[in-house]
Formats: structure tokens, sequence, C-alpha cells
């Protein structure tokens, strides 16, 4: 076999490897929350494309440790806010699904006051813009700002809102797309044994 040969033939198997290793390897966007109720999946801040129906992805049964921060600047340890069930609530304000859901988890924390820590997580907005639109919708809850996508990419978030429930050992429990005032007291409920009196 001549050196051009060889070459072609090398080239050739080469390809061949080469094509299955990005059929392998080439990720797919995957729904991250459970669930049909997902409005949008965040590819660039800002852009949003539809969800990819019947995909599932695993996510982590046990809270992270990474740091996010307040809304002062300082640096917090995520479990930290263990302690109490814990609602996380990942968001960002020009999200049309995150800015509807927000004011019925503004009314689920008054309505279960310190038996539930609710607490907004942002990766995109700056300090000011998050809680200027959080004041604009009720929202009295603790909020951190995650500027390097820790907890988000921690948590493997693909779609926004997504609402992560947390036990008080930090246990995972569940997590949701999209909720309303009813969905969300029902998880509350069910997960937490807590009960949620919107008509309070």
């Amino acid at each position: 076999m001549d050196q051009r040969t060889r070459l072609k033939v090398f080239a050739g198997v080469a390809g061949v490897i080469m094509l299955g290793l990005i059929a392998v390897g080439a990720p797919e966007v995957r729904d991250a929350v459970s669930g049909s109720d997902v409005d949008v999946v965040l590819s660039e801040p800002g852009e949003y494309q539809q969800p990819v129906d019947g995909s599932s992805t695993t996510f982590r049964d046990f809270f992270p440790d990474v740091e996010i921060y307040d809304t002062a600047g300082q640096a917090v340890m995520s479990r930290a806010l263990l302690g109490t069930p814990l609602v996380v609530n990942l968001w960002f304000a020009n999200c049309p699904p995150c800015q509807r859901e927000m004011p019925d988890f503004a009314a689920v924390d008054e309505a279960t006051g310190d038996s539930v820590r609710f607490v907004g997580i942002n990766p995109v907005d700056t300090v000011e813009r998050m809680t200027a639109f959080a004041d604009s919708v009720g929202v009295t809850y603790e909020l951190y700002s995650d500027p390097y996508a820790r907890i988000t990419d921690a948590l493997g978030t693909v779609a926004f809102p997504l609402t992560v429930f947390v036990d008080a050992e930090g246990n995972v429990l569940d997590r949701r797309g999209v909720l309303d005032v009813e969905s969300l007291g029902e998880r509350i409920e069910t997960l937490f044994d807590i009960t949620v009196d919107i008509s309070a």
C-alpha cells in the first residue's frame, strides 16, 4: 500500500471516528423541570426557545453548596440557607413566565410565614434590576444573585423559571417549572406537610 493510499484510508477512518464522537457527544437541549408547564428554555440571556417535549434529565438529590451573593454584594454559601423547608425560585426579570408567577410566590410566602423559607436566585440581572422588579410585584422574601451561574449550573438549570423544593436537611424533594398559587401551595402541603391558607 503506497503512502497516498494509506493517507486516504487513515482520513476515512478518522472521519468515521469523528462522526461517531459528534453523534454520541452532541448535547441535547433538555427540559430540566418536571411537568409540561414550562413556557421557555433559556439559550442566551433574554432569548427564548421552546423546550423539547418528552425529554428528561437527572438532578441533584442534595442541595449544592456554592457561593451566591446577597443584595449587599456579600458572598453567602447556599447551604447556609438550610434549616427550614426551603422554596428556591430561579428567575430573571425579562423572563415572561417568571413575571407571571412571582406575585403568586409573594402571596404564598406571606401565607406560610416562618414555616417555609422562600428564596429568589437571579443569575442574569444586576442587583438593582432584580430588586426593583421584585419590589414591583410585592416580593418581600430573600433575593440573591448568581452572577457566575454556580448554583444555576449545579442544579442543572436550562429552563426558567425553576423552583426547587428542599427539606430542612438539604434533600431536594422536587423541582418544577411555572407555578401558580394553587400548584405552589399544593406542592408545599404535599412535600412539607404544611397547611397553606391563601385566604388568611
